[in-house]
């Protein structure tokens, strides 16, 4: 009886509560967004929370009958999701974090304790607490709060590719645990060096998508989620080979991770997504890009594909050419802007770097006409985008967050680091590399590699 009462409450009461502050509130659309992504955050890093602490010691739950994730009643992922997600941003949306942080701390120290018979704590079991309010509490809140005000566009997507990592753990768990059979122990039974190159086959398949959501950032001013649109058409990085990279990806994935550990139903996963995405999504992006983008979007989905890339990149007639502003005066550098004209790159056009209209530069400089601007490695990039899927595809990988600073620090240590390029001549109207006799001379020092 007593567990039974236990269960009800840790669902029934969070239920309760924010139906009714979304009743006595009526909080707007941006509110019910947050307050959605941050119960949903919740989901896995409980799940992850929970696994820990029965591994550590830290607490045990035990139930009798009633459905349960990973041995974890429903009620009480339930209840913990709301009370960590939903509850904070709709009852309180303007109280600092910090003492959202702290009365959630001291509930739980009073009433973990009160939990027993179903939750038995070990003697450590604060280390869980803490870790549970460093992976569900404070970044749900964060995103909530960020979604809601449209601030740190950045940091959401890096939640939102959280999220999406996490559900790679997520999936194949429940899997083993609820009658999928296997194990991640098959890990274990591959060769070392096969398994490392086939864990990078299932990162390089997440490229597109990572990719994807990178273009949503920096392009469109927006992330993926539905609710949070990018505000601008996306045409350009891998949208201007095919139109779905994001599921396509997800699909390749989730086979690939099926494929590794030998379980049909991970797999699966991969069919669930592609049947979604030609169905339910294809219907409703339609019809929100149709109104917000007409003609434009139209134009793009006749020429780029849900499914199977184009080998050339689709380039939108519309939108003036993007510039690469390559240093003339160093001769690696111009050998560099010869070698991307030589590709014949579609929507890029090559420029001096000497007759940047505004500033001296210090590093190759890529500028599209949308505004975004890319420096040093990030701009090779951006050029190699423009030529075909190949070279493209090795730009998307050369420009994700972790890599691209790599990659940067290894050109510049091989002597292709920032050198200060003078701006000497006036803004030409630029449709290839010139030859040395179209720019005066410069001085021996201003001529160096700019990368």
């Amino acid at each position: 009886m007593i567990e039974l009462a236990i269960r009800v409450l840790a669902l029934y009461m969070p239920l309760l509560l924010v139906l009714l502050v979304v009743m006595l509130r009526r909080p707007a659309r941006e509110e019910r967004t947050a307050a959605m992504l941050a119960t949903v955050w919740n989901l896995p890093f409980l799940l992850v929370v929970h696994v820990a602490a029965r591994s550590a010691g830290w607490w045990t739950i035990s139930v009798h009958g009633g459905g349960h994730l990973l041995g974890m009643p429903i009620e009480l992922l339930g209840g913990w999701m709301l009370f960590w997600g939903a509850l904070p941003i709709l009852l309180a949306p303007r109280v600092p974090l910090v003492l959202i942080v702290a009365a959630a701390a001291g509930f739980d120290l009073w009433a973990m304790p009160r939990c027993a018979p179903v939750v038995s704590l070990g003697p450590n079991w604060v280390i869980g607490e803490g870790l549970a309010l460093a992976i569900c509490l404070v970044p749900a809140q964060l995103f909530a709060r960020w979604t809601r005000d449209r601030r740190h566009l950045a940091a959401r997507a890096l939640l939102q590719t959280a999220f999406a990592a996490a559900t790679l753990w997520l999936m194949p768990t429940l899997v083993f645990h609820h009658g999928g059979g296997g194990s991640w122990r098959v890990l274990l039974a591959y060769d070392r060096r096969w398994l490392q190159i086939a864990l990078q086959l299932v990162l390089l398949a997440g490229v597109p998508g990572a990719s994807a959501v990178q273009e949503f950032v920096e392009r469109g001013q927006g992330t993926p989620i539905p609710f949070d649109p990018p505000r601008r058409l996306v045409t350009t990085g891998i949208y201007a080979y095919i139109a779905n990279p994001m599921q396509l990806s997800a699909a390749l994935t989730l086979f690939a991770w099926g494929a590794l550990l030998q379980n049909i139903w991970v797999a699966a996963g991969g069919v669930m997504t592609l049947i979604y995405g030609a169905g339910f999504a294809a219907w409703d992006e339609e019809r929100d890009l149709v109104a917000r983008f007409g003609d434009r979007w139209r134009a793009y989905r006749r020429e780029v594909h849900d499914w199977w890339p184009r080998w050339r990149p689709h380039i939108d007639p519309a939108t003036p050419p993007a510039l690469l502003y390559v240093a003339f005066t160093c001769g690696e550098c111009s050998e560099t802007g010869a070698w991307i004209q030589r590709q014949q790159p579609r929507g890029v056009r090559i420029v001096p770097a000497e007759q940047h209209p505004t500033r001296d530069l210090w590093r190759m400089t890529y500028a599209a006409a949308d505004g975004t601007e890319a420096q040093g490695i990030a701009a090779f990039a951006r050029a190699l985008e423009h030529m075909h899927l190949g070279w493209a595809f090795a730009g998307m990988i050369m420009r994700l967050p972790l890599i691209r600073p790599c990659v940067q620090l290894l050109v510049d240590v091989s002597g292709g680091g920032p050198r200060h390029i003078a701006r000497t001549c006036p803004p030409p109207t630029p449709t290839a590399m010139p030859t040395p006799t179209q720019l005066p001379a410069q001085p021996q020092a201003q001529a160096q590699t700019l990368r």
